[in-house]
């Protein structure tokens, strides 16, 4: 394990994420906002440990990030076991999350999804689901984006690493970012 080098990369991850994905970062948040303000929910999916971060975010939406307020409307779509294995199992594991996004998204929610690769084949497949219900989509994404960026109306892409942990690391701090933002609207 080389420790400067991961210092290094980690380093240039939060290097771009405050340097270049500031805006985005304010306007997911302000979108985000304004659909909860407005009745709507924001789910999220992903894979592995994408699947850990969009339960992460949205128990931060549920419960609380950094004030003791309301519940918002957030939703992780990979929770629910019998749903997601009835749909692999009758369908295709590919449509767990698309399947969901039909059933339980309205125009006006938003549909994040995380992917280290852009590639994930589910949340691909949810995010084009999204675009046929008019709903928006936000993804945290790594190295070109993959097949997921051309579909995500919001684009968090961390492009200066190609190491999946790395590519997390960025993810969580601009979720982390998006929370404290979200409150700080909802709450004024």
């Amino acid at each position: 394990m080389d420790v400067a080098k991961i210092q290094a990369e980690s380093r240039a991850v939060s290097d771009q994420v405050f340097r270049e994905l500031i805006p985005v970062v304010e306007d997911i948040a302000v979108l985000m906002a304004d659909c909860l303000k407005a009745g709507g929910k924001v789910m999220a999916c992903g894979n592995g440990g994408s699947s850990a971060d969009a339960q992460h975010f949205a128990g931060e939406l549920v419960n609380r990030f950094l004030m003791n307020r309301r519940p918002y409307a957030g939703l992780a779509l990979n929770t629910d076991a019998s749903v997601m294995t009835s749909i692999s199992n009758d369908f295709s594991y590919e449509e767990i999350y698309s399947k969901q996004v039909e059933g339980l998204g309205r125009s006006g929610d938003i549909l994040v999804g995380f992917s280290t690769s852009g590639n994930s084949g589910n949340v691909l497949k949810a995010f084009e689901a999204a675009k046929e219900l008019g709903i928006k989509t936000v993804g945290f994404l790594g190295g070109s984006g993959g097949k997921i960026f051309p579909l995500s109306d919001y684009a968090l892409l961390i492009s200066c690493s190609s190491h999946t942990p790395r590519i997390q690391e960025g993810h969580e701090l601009m979720m982390h970012l998006i929370c404290e933002r979200v409150e700080e609207l909802m709450e004024s």
